[in-house]
Order: C-alpha cells, then sequence, then structure tokens
C-alpha cells in the first residue's frame, strides 16, 4: 500500500474520535491536512467543534472549509489534537516541524489533554534522527551564534530556505534543521537545544503524544504509552 493510503486510514480514525462540543487542535502538515479536511465533511453533517489552528496556512484551510475557530487565549485547554510527525520512536517520541510550525505546534501540544498523531507505517523508527534532521527555530539575529553551538554539539545545522531565501516561519523566525548521527537521549537534547540562546523551540516531541494512530497497509493500530 502507498503511504498515502495509510495516511488516509489512519487520519480516518483519528477523525472518528471526535465527538461534538470538543475544542480541537488542528495539526500541521500534509497528514493534519487531510484531517482538517476530513473535519469539515463531519462538520458538515452536523458536527459541532472548535478548531485551533497550528499554523496560518492550517488556520486559512480550515476557514475555507467553514470549521468554526477559537484561539488559547478563549480555550486555553483543548480537549483533543490531531496532528502528524516526521519520526516517532517505540516510547512514542517524535521528530516534528517538516512544516516549519513545530513551535505552535508544541504549545497547542501540551495545552491537549490527548495528543493524537496520525502516521503512515514509513514514520516509524527504531531511534530518532534516522531519516529526518530535527528543525530548531531561532531568531534571525542570532541564527548564526545558534548554529555554531549546534555544529559544537555534533550535528550538521542546515539553514532552510524558500526559494533563495532564507524559509520564515509564522513567528518571523528561521529554522536550522540539524542532521544528527543519531539520537540516543531524545528528552536530553530537547532540553539541551532549548537552553541555547536565541532557540525558540526544536522540533524534539518528548512525552506529548497520548497515542499514535498507524496505517498499515489496509490495517489500522494504535499505539499508547
Amino acid at each position: 500500500m502507498t503511504s498515502q493510503h495509510e495516511k488516509e486510514l489512519a487520519v480516518a480514525t483519528g477523525v472518528a474520535m471526535v465527538q461534538s462540543g470538543m475544542i480541537v487542535g488542528l495539526g500541521t502538515g500534509s497528514t493534519a491536512e487531510l484531517a482538517v479536511k476530513a473535519l469539515a465533511e463531519r462538520v458538515k453533517s452536523g458536527l459541532r467543534i472548535q478548531g485551533v489552528p497550528t499554523s496560518l496556512r492550517t488556520e486559512k484551510l480550515a476557514r475555507d472549509l467553514h470549521i468554526p475557530l477559537t484561539t488559547l487565549d478563549t480555550h486555553p485547554l483543548l480537549d483533543l489534537t490531531l496532528d502528524g510527525a516526521d519520526e516517532v520512536d517505540p516510547s512514542l517520541d517524535m521528530i516534528k516541524g517538516g512544516g516549519g510550525a513545530h513551535f505552535r505546534e508544541k504549545v497547542v501540544a501540551r495545552a491537549s489533554r490527548q495528543e493524537i498523531i496520525l502516521v503512515d507505517s514509513s514514520k516509524l523508527v527504531k531511534r530518532l534522527g534516522e531519516r529526518f534532521a530535527v528543525p530548531v527555530e531561532v531568531h534571525p539575529f542570532a541564527w548564526r551564534v545558534a548554529a555554531t553551538r549546534l555544529e559544537a554539539m555534533g550535528c550538521v545545522p542546515v539553514l532552510r530556505e524558500a526559494g533563495a531565501e532564507p524559509f520564515k516561519t509564522d513567528n518571523g523566525n528561521v529554522i536550522l534543521d540539524c542532521k544528527f548521527p543519531g539520537i540516543d537521549d531524545a528528552a536530553a537534547l530537547e532540553k539541551e537545544l532549548d537552553h541555547i540562546v536565541g532557540v525558540l523551540a526544536n522540533g524534539i516531541f518528548v512525552g506529548l503524544a497520548t497515542a499514535v494512530i498507524v496505517g498499515e497497509g489496509e490495517t489500522v493500530r494504535s499505539l499508547t504509552r
């Protein structure tokens, strides 16, 4: 089966968990977009929810599809968030941020009673960092200083670009994609990255996934801690 088909299976299972009256976090990325579109179909059929988008891109999609939106200012505690991931290890720790929205995704995840991650089977890894770099969002003023510190930690930081210009996040910052040779202690690395001056957030998500719903071939399984 294709990864797209597996994503669709995972999304269908995750979206079915949403109940009327919920405040729902709306993730960012290709899988999250599938979930937003599926939620919109349920809203058309009478589902009553309010969404909190994790990016301007997701906000626009949700508005275009007539999903009612709210904010963390109004609802600082969410019932459930649906999002994707770039990598998930056996402890359900993750690398996220391929879409450049990991700061807002992490804030929403921490504000959610349930963080439901929807992935295809290719996203499961034995150890984080096997295939994906860790995105690190940095203030533009500090990015070269931060890159020097990151190099000293043993990674290769690459400034993410959008055409001929640096990629800018919704927060106006830049991203350093940091390729580590392998991540043995995700929790320790997450803390170390966050302590670098100029860093707003990094894409390691430790202990945040309530469940990871995986599409595998024609089946779906739910991984929990």
